[in-house]
């Protein structure tokens, strides 16, 4: 759980995943200026906590890195601020474990989804839509929505894909998604409901704006660099043995 300002959500968050679909939630804090950090020890959660705000990308870098320290096999994305639905867990990781996927994701589109009747903002629908196919045209895929907070990913796929490259700001997702594309991985798309409430964290739309851009930004430059990232991504498999 990548949290900041979630002492209100995060113990909803915490309690709807089902029992027996995991061994540990880990909460990295970044910051947070409320008492998320109360909140999630109160729970008997393990919390680190940054020395500053790093920013979500980098909030997430530190999850990941911590999971794969623990031996982690199946690593889940889930936001603390309830947004995303935690019951949807079981079937996230599903297609991973059956060995169907590298990496899934919780779509609100898929299966005729409708996520402004779950309050969907209509400026994050118009955005997601657009860049998603934009997205999909230039990356040869056919995803329903391709800008989620929930995920789900194998270990492998996680000591492979170069995360510790990626920026430390909400383009960390972009760029998680298109090197994932680009580079051929298994990816899944999890029906999931849409859920916004005031409690749920939702970016601005100026906010929106620079994400959306720096989407194009990061798709553009993957495209120019995709030779080079699969000989790193080779590089990477040859280090490790995969």
């Amino acid at each position: 759980m990548p949290a900041y300002k979630a002492a209100r959500t995060i113990e909803r968050s915490y309690r709807e995943i089902p029992d027996g679909c995991y061994d540990k939630v880990l909460v990295v804090d970044d910051q947070s200026p409320d008492n998320t950090v109360e909140v999630a020890k109160q729970l008997g959660l393990p919390v680190r906590v940054h020395p500053k705000n790093r920013g979500y990308g980098g909030n997430q870098k530190s999850l990941y890195d911590w999971a794969l320290s623990e031996d982690a096999d199946v690593i889940v994305l889930l936001h603390p601020d309830y947004q995303y639905a935690p019951d949807r867990v079981p079937q996230l990781i599903e297609p991973i474990l059956s060995g169907r996927a590298d990496f899934t994701f919780g779509s609100r589109f898929a299966n005729g989804g409708k996520p402004m009747e779950g309050g969907m903002p209509l400026y994050r629908f118009v955005g997601n839509r657009i860049t998603t196919e934009i997205e999909n045209f230039c990356l040869g895929t056919s995803f329903n929505e391709l800008h989620s907070g929930m995920k789900a990913y194998s270990r492998r796929f996680l000591e492979l894909i170069g995360y510790n490259e990626f920026s430390d700001a909400f383009v960390f997702d972009s760029q998680m998604v298109i090197r994932a594309a680009l580079l051929g991985f298994r990816i899944e798309e999890v029906p999931i409901p849409t859920r916004y409430s005031d409690d749920s964290s939702s970016v601005d739309i100026p906010s929106s704006i620079r994400y959306v851009m720096s989407t194009f930004g990061v798709l553009f430059k993957a495209l120019i660099d995709r030779k080079r990232l699969e000989r790193e991504y080779l590089e990477r498999s040859n280090a490790i043995g995969l």
